[in-house]
């Protein structure tokens, strides 16, 4: 069957179109991560056979379900996924995030067919006819198959042009950076974990927070480098534990002589940042997450052209989960309106040219939901 009509054509089970959904929403978190752990560690073998696997294993569950756009859209990453395995050619960012946009395309057009809405507003011919080209390139093709299969579906092309291999060209000298670096990241998501120990509330909010700086970042061509802002994400509360709790796990409204105190903790997670090699910016957007365009923020009262791109996403997304966390006796879906309507009342405190990207990122979760 022509890629148009597989498209178009309606899925008759709708329990098994369930199911399909169902197992999607359980693998391609997988597929992220396991993709991000390649960019750290590359050449782990027992993380590409994870990642093939997973990719496997969607186009296997497609063809039992009999979703045949699924069976479109994944067969040709699994190709690619395949020559990679088998040392045939490399695997660059640029091409991860091909891979990661197909994934996303075919999460959105199974939420479409399943509820009957139409998905001619996500390119799906154009993309399938890119991955199909993307897996016959050439090793030496294979970053402009993916940037311009980028390109054709979101509307420009990716930040990066001359990415760095995941696998294949990587110098002994990158490979141990990239090692160092895997290690610093594990390192700093022990003490976001840490962190979220101390209450019942935080349990998964280091995800919650990474998943909406990373794709805020993502929409706006990766402006910030996703190592340093992954980093500033782990540690821009971790000063918090160097805190009496009596301030900042109190559910009271505290003083301001507690005010004062609470203040100072963006200055330890920017001291030790500071101190390692490699992660000054991550360091500057810690100090700085809680600065303001208007330069009522602390500790230095910068105004907008002086604060970090990276700390003003991590102020939006922080902000966010601190209002969903206030509201989350109300229930999930309504906390997620209330969240998102404060961020946007909050003209002064943001920086307007991230508020769109994030209400794109929401609007996105709530219509998948």
């Amino acid at each position: 069957m022509e890629t148009p009509a597989i498209i178009s054509a309606a899925t008759i089970d709708h329990d098994a179109l369930q199911e399909f959904v169902e197992s999607l929403s359980d693998l391609a978190p997988a597929i992220e991560r396991d993709i991000a752990r390649l960019k750290t560690t590359p050449g782990d073998r027992e993380v590409i056979a994870s990642l093939f696997r997973a990719i496997h294993n969607i186009k296997g569950d497609a063809t039992l379900c009999k979703v045949d756009l699924a069976v479109t859209i994944v067969h040709p990453i699994e190709t690619v996924l395949a020559r990679f395995r088998n040392d045939e050619i490399p695997f660059s960012d640029i091409v991860a995030e091909a891979v990661l946009l197909a994934i996303d395309r075919l999460e959105l057009a199974t939420d479409c067919l399943f509820s009957g809405k139409p998905t001619d507003g996500l390119h799906l011919p154009v993309l399938v006819r890119g991955l199909e080209k993307l897996a016959l390139a050439s090793g030496a093709d294979l970053d402009e198959r993916a940037s311009e299969l980028i390109e054709a579906v979101t509307g420009f092309r990716p930040a990066a042009e001359a990415s760095n291999l995941i696998r294949g060209h990587a110098s002994s000298v990158s490979r141990k950076l990239k090692s160092q670096t895997a290690d610093d990241l594990r390192f700093f998501r022990s003490l976001a974990d840490q962190l979220e120990s101390r209450s019942l509330l935080f349990k998964g909010r280091t995800q919650r927070l990474l998943r909406l700086a990373n794709e805020t970042n993502l929409i706006m061509g990766k402006a910030i480098e996703p190592l340093q802002l992954e980093a500033a994400v782990y540690m821009h509360d971790v000063g918090m534990m160097f805190l009496p709790e009596s301030i900042w796990l109190t559910q009271v409204r505290i003083n301001d002589q507690e005010k004062q105190i609470l203040r100072t903790h963006p200055a330890y997670g920017e001291g030790l940042l500071s101190r390692m090699d490699g992660w000054s910016d991550a360091a500057q957007m810690v100090a700085q997450h809680h600065e303001m365009p208007d330069g009522e923020g602390y500790p230095a009262g910068l105004t907008a052209t002086e604060i970090c791109a990276g700390a003003k996403i991590l102020a939006i997304v922080d902000a966010f989960e601190a209002v969903m966390l206030k509201h989350i006796n109300r229930g999930r879906n309504r906390s997620v309106l209330r969240a998102i309507a404060e961020i946007n009342a909050c003209d002064k405190q943001f920086a307007p040219e991230w508020i769109a990207p994030f209400n794109q990122v929401i609007r996105r979760t709530v219509e998948a939901r």
